[in-house]
């Protein structure tokens, strides 16, 4: 008997800090996609992004704190395995360890704008379903986005769910 394809999610991110918005997604994805399990990937530094308001320590713990009650929603750090800050790297080393595993790459859609700037954006799909989720004031620009136009449409996919009024960074300016 064919042994079973393990689907795991990858929310990639700094978590500066982690927030309600994360978590909605997380269990969107788990639901729309039966999804085995969905690992937070906390980052030290987005490379297009400015300096982590908070510590990557407390950035961990605050995440470790919001998804405790959340049997199939996993907090990790791999930076010092990988040795690479970006995602393209991230998920080779997570396939070559989850070799029965297909990956979703989850990401708000405010991430497909920016997304042609990533190293080797065009690569991502060959190692895991791109899964776009709506974010506010991004729902029609998403769809005109560079890589929106140039991946292929098997490639990635958009969900529509109710969209979480919150950010990381409308958070730290309170």
């Amino acid at each position: 008997m064919k042994k079973k394809l393990n689907k795991i999610g990858i929310l990639g991110g700094t978590f500066d800090p982690p927030h309600i918005g994360h978590l909605h997604i997380s269990k969107v994805a788990l639901a729309k996609l039966n999804l085995d399990k969905v690992i937070w990937v906390i980052t030290k530094q987005n490379p297009l992004k400015q300096k982590s308001y908070l510590t990557i320590k407390t950035r961990i713990e605050l995440a470790k704190n919001i998804t405790k009650k959340e049997s199939k929603i996993f907090v990790k750090y791999f930076e010092n395995k990988v040795k690479s800050k970006n995602t393209f790297n991230l998920l080779k080393f997570l396939k070559k360890k989850n070799k029965n595993a297909k990956l979703f790459f989850l990401a708000g859609a405010d991430n497909l704008m920016k997304f042609h700037k990533w190293r080797n954006w065009k690569q991502i799909p060959k190692l895991a379903k791109i899964v776009i989720f709506a974010r506010i004031g991004y729902s029609t620009k998403v769809f005109n986005s560079i890589a929106a136009k140039s991946l292929e449409k098997k490639d990635w996919t958009y969900i529509n769910s109710k969209k979480i009024k919150i950010s990381s960074s409308l958070i730290r300016k309170f």
